[in-house]
């Protein structure tokens, strides 16, 4: 008997750091991807509760000495005084969620409960709340003091009514995901609850008189916060964010494995190995930080190796194929410095075929011609008007009808360059001919001609450098197509997350109803990245009409057609006359230097003569003004609209 309840007492100390870990990761995880979030910032709380509770028990269980043992009692009753408080009020943020939020009169209560913890916090140091502490079998525990009942009924009721708002709650999801995903929160909230309560303060004669009973429950109980909070993570993780449920569940299991469960294994490991060499007399071993590191190494080979197969079979559907071809396409991508370093080797094995020092390779764009490519010495062609003397070879040589020697291979001269013509075979040109992409140059020797092992071999290398370049081509293609699809799928992942617990009327409010009081803040987001940046490319200030109707004046690019709105609305703001930094220009200076010069605070504030903090409040007033401004140019786009439709 002693030895099972030893083993299960050294499974509780694992189970209680474990949970610690757990807790503190996805603390982390709340704190990083959606904390804009009202659930998601309560939530927060609660597993930091959660941390500091099972911290305080996890070193308590192993420190020796009654002082330190009494300080980290009184740091775990931190986290069970505020714990009924944050249940209280994340069952509020959850039932505002869902549409109904307070009046007033829920949100009074809730900053009441915070004064009463608050309270309970100042008494914790002295006597009346809780006891000394007691080294009674089977455990240590602080024991009972006057206020200890009173605090147990706040416990009671502040829970209670948490959970009668997480049923009103419940009831009010709309769609069959949203409420299977709130079962899983109210169960998963249950956990915490049980597992931080204090029982062996109220209930330490039960405990002494059973102590196998109380270690089994004390880790079963354990085992099931292990897995519902992850299962309350992973509810809340959904909140505040428009990414797919596929995103949401794959960065949270990736977060969960390569963190706690890593962490937590790394820790269990170690502990059984040290414990079993204490057993067999070593008080150290070396085989301690061997094993640690086998096993994070272990587990990281483990999570790498196996994450596309459990991506597969988990989260993604019956789109698996879509999914992974567009997950793959980074692997596959032909990058600029990729393309330059194919071409480099395309003209070191032309020279060495052809003998020869100097090659170069010329791609053709719609605004003329472009040398991406270089090897020996080019000093003689002239960039400047590269473009108008090939063209000119091109139309004299008739490249599409002529200049075609015995084998069927293009090839012509100019100066003292050979000239390989490098076509696009799949896209055809004006007259049904290839279309023409760049031109392969390579010398040409004095009084030198090809053979014909020399043709084939530059036929083949032409061959190879205008794949390169067509599927480039292609994949500008690709790109410019997804950077004018953006707005349109962000606006329609932003329509589904809003919907998933709120009413239905989130589907036909308008995008402004929906954007109300985020506006200002989207301009500020994207005037920080004006310049170039996801929070400008990504923005949803692109779906404003103003903004479509300037795509025409910057050949439908959405970027550029944004920032000219940007700059419209900072004009706005500029008082007329010329520029003065005097109290009437502050609001148009600060936009200007800030943003449009990219200056940095410290420099705008010195050279505007006033304090960094003043600067940051004018600074909120200027990108107001420019929202306002944006604002009603878009109202003004809207009106126009409606008169001719």
């Amino acid at each position: 008997m002693p030895s099972l309840i030893g083993s299960l007492q050294t499974i509780n100390q694992l189970l209680t750091a474990g949970i610690a870990i757990t807790a503190f990761s996805l603390l982390l995880y709340a704190l990083s991807f959606n904390l804009r979030d009202r659930v998601a910032r309560s939530v927060a709380v609660i597993f930091f509760c959660v941390v500091i509770v099972f911290v305080g028990e996890a070193i308590t269980s192993v420190t020796q000495g009654y002082a330190w043992v009494n300080t980290w009692f009184k740091l775990q009753w931190i986290g069970i005084i505020f714990l009924p408080t944050s249940y209280l009020h994340f069952s509020d943020a959850l039932l505002s969620t869902t549409g109904r939020p307070s009046r007033g009169r829920r949100r009074n209560w809730i900053r009441l409960t915070y004064l009463i913890s608050f309270i309970f916090l100042i008494m914790l140091p002295f006597p009346n709340l809780m006891g000394s502490v007691a080294s009674e079998y089977p455990a240590l525990y602080l024991t009972p003091a006057p206020l200890t009942w009173v605090f147990f009924a706040f416990y009671t009721v502040s829970m209670n009514w948490s959970w009668v708002n997480f049923w009103r709650a419940y009831r009010r999801t709309v769609t069959t995901t949203s409420r299977r995903r709130m079962s899983y929160l109210i169960a998963g909230a249950v956990a915490p609850a049980l597992s931080t309560f204090p029982y062996l303060t109220y209930a330490s004669g039960f405990a002494s008189d059973h102590p196998l009973l109380f270690w089994l429950t004390a880790d079963l109980l354990n085992i099931s916060m292990s897995v519902l909070i992850v299962v309350m993570a992973y509810a809340v993780a959904f909140f505040g964010v428009s990414w797919p449920d596929r995103v949401v569940k794959r960065r949270l299991f990736k977060w969960v494995m390569r963190g706690p469960v890593t962490a937590s294994t790394v820790l269990a490991v170690t502990t059984l190995v040290r414990r079993a060499g204490e057993s067999y007399g070593f008080v150290y071993s070396a085989v301690v930080p061997i094993a640690m590191v086998a096993t994070l190494l272990i587990m990281q080979y483990s999570i790498t190796m196996l994450a596309p197969v459990w991506e597969r079979l988990l989260f993604y559907g019956g789109a698996r194929d879509d999914l992974q071809l567009v997950q793959t396409l980074e692997e596959r991508l032909i990058t600029s410095s990729d393309l330059r370093q194919f071409l480099e080797s395309i003209l070191t094995a032309v020279c060495d075929r052809l003998q020869v020092d100097t090659a170069f390779v010329i791609v053709l764009i719609p605004r003329g011609s472009e040398m991406i490519v270089t090897i020996g010495d080019v000093g003689q062609l002239q960039q400047a008007n590269l473009s108008e003397e090939l063209l000119e070879v091109v139309t004299r040589n008739n490249l599409n009808n002529g200049a075609v020697d015995e084998d069927g291979m293009r090839l012509f001269t100019w100066g003292d360059f050979w000239l390989t013509p490098l076509f696009e075979e799949n896209q055809l040109g004006p007259e049904n001919e290839p279309s023409l992409l760049g031109l392969l140059g390579a010398e040409r020797l004095p009084g030198h001609s090809t053979d014909e092992e020399q043709r084939l071999a530059l036929e083949t290398l032409a061959e190879r450098a205008a794949l390169a370049l067509s599927d480039r081509a292609q994949q500008q293609t690709v790109f410019n197509s997804l950077e004018v699809l953006t707005p349109q799928v962000d606006w329609v992942q932003r329509l589904r997350a809003a919907s998933r617990y709120d009413s239905t009327d989130v589907l036909i409010a308008s995008e402004e109803e929906l954007a109300e009081g985020d506006f200002a803040r989207w301009v500020k987001e994207a005037l920080n990245h004006f310049w170039g940046g996801p929070k400008l490319s990504k923005s949803p200030l692109l779906r404003l009409r103003v903004v479509q109707e300037a795509l025409d004046e910057h050949e439908g690019i959405y970027v550029n057609a944004l920032r000219s709105i940007l700059r419209r609305g900072i004009e706005q703001v500029r008082p007329e006359g010329k520029r003065r930094f005097t109290t009437e220009w502050l609001l148009y200076n600060i936009l200007e230097m800030k943003f449009m010069e990219g200056r940095k605070v410290r420099d705008v504030a010195t050279r505007l003569a006033m304090s960094e903090a003043d600067l940051y409040r004018k600074q909120r007033v200027a990108i107001e003004a420019v929202a306002q401004a944006i604002i009603e140019m878009e109202d003004e786009a809207q009106a126009e609209a409606s008169a001719t439709s």
